[in-house]
């Protein structure tokens, strides 16, 4: 839904507000649905793993726990 807020546009600025919107929705769509990764970038470890992994502090073999 698109609300006039300001002003009074005639039909055609209306109809151009209107294309460019619907113009710049379709792009995107497309953008997002694009084509799927190639074979040799789906095991690729950087895609799945983005974030570094945490590191053990110097002493955190004593913050462990074996019960027995």
């Amino acid at each position: 839904m698109i609300k006039v807020v300001r002003g009074n546009p005639t039909p055609e600025e209306l109809a151009a507000a209107l294309a460019v919107v619907q113009a710049r929705a379709a792009a995107t769509a497309s953008a997002v649905s694009g084509a799927p990764l190639p074979p040799e970038e789906w095991s690729d470890p950087a895609r799945i793993a983005r974030a570094r992994a945490l590191r053990p502090g110097p002493r955190s073999w004593s913050r462990t726990y074996w019960p027995g």
